[in-house]
């Protein structure tokens, strides 16, 4: 149950990796990269408004960030932590790195639109939250995602419990987009990574992000949607894998033109 899902995973790791979870799940997400990566201490906190802390208000990004920082400080080894965050969690990443650099030594971050998202996409967004505790709104978001069919009962039920309130919050804010004041100054490692079948406004986002930060890696993952550590975990376990311990880029992984 998303209630029960632990924070802390591979005690006996000597590098933490934090995994930032989406706004339409929670930290069970990282169910797959947890049991891939037994070798590490890894972190999985669910962010406020989400999973067992759907009761708590989420305020906004900065705030979020403040949260996983004190996570981070409190739990990772010698209080600094990998981070991987998709969607909203990728977002968050952001606001970590310029907001609390002390913490993180590395990023990867992936399905983050922040150039912001206009349009026909944004108005359709209002539109689904007129739709939001309704139960064949979740199960069509789970098939859009190309979710497996054993994760989709799981998607479903997560994404009732989570708060309109929480969602038009998040939304807003997300969907605004900007790079945050003092990201272009984060020393560590960035890697940015867009699905090849998610939403144009990620890749898009690409060139705003490397004016800010010139020494990021931009990648695209050729045939996966939005949330493709459920789809292909083992790709998206392996590609962490190799940007913690390495720095390397899964060679699988399509450079930008």
């Amino acid at each position: 149950m998303t209630a029960a899902y632990p924070v802390e995973h591979g005690l006996h790791g000597d590098t933490s990796i934090v995994f930032l979870h989406g706004g339409n799940v929670a930290s069970w997400m990282w169910e797959p990269q947890v049991a891939g990566l037994t070798d590490f201490h890894v972190l999985t906190p669910d962010l406020p408004g989400f999973g067992a802390r759907a009761e708590e208000r989420w305020t906004d990004l900065a705030g979020t960030a403040a949260d996983v920082a004190a996570t981070i400080a409190a739990r990772a080894r010698g209080g600094r932590a990998h981070v991987v965050g998709l969607s909203l969690g990728g977002v968050v990443a952001t606001r970590l790195l310029a907001n609390h650099p002390e913490v993180v030594q590395s990023a990867l971050i992936s399905g983050v639109p922040l150039a912001g998202v206009q349009g026909a996409t944004r108005r359709l967004a209002d539109l689904q939250l007129r739709f939001w505790d309704q139960r064949w709104f979740w199960r069509a978001q789970a098939r859009a995602f190309g979710l497996p069919a054993d994760a989709r009962a799981l998607f479903v039920e997560h994404g009732l419990s989570v708060s309109r309130a929480t969602a038009e919050r998040v939304l807003r804010e997300v969907y605004d987009g900007g790079v945050p004041a003092g990201f272009d100054r984060f020393p560590g490692r960035v890697l940015a990574i867009a699905g090849g079948k998610e939403s144009a406004s990620v890749r898009d986002s690409f060139p705003d992000l490397l004016r800010a930060l010139p020494t990021a890696q931009c990648r695209i993952a050729p045939g996966m949607h939005h949330a493709w550590s459920i789809e292909d975990a083992p790709l998206f376990t392996d590609v962490v894998r190799q940007w913690v311990s390495d720095g390397d880029v899964d060679a699988r992984l399509e450079p930008v033109t």
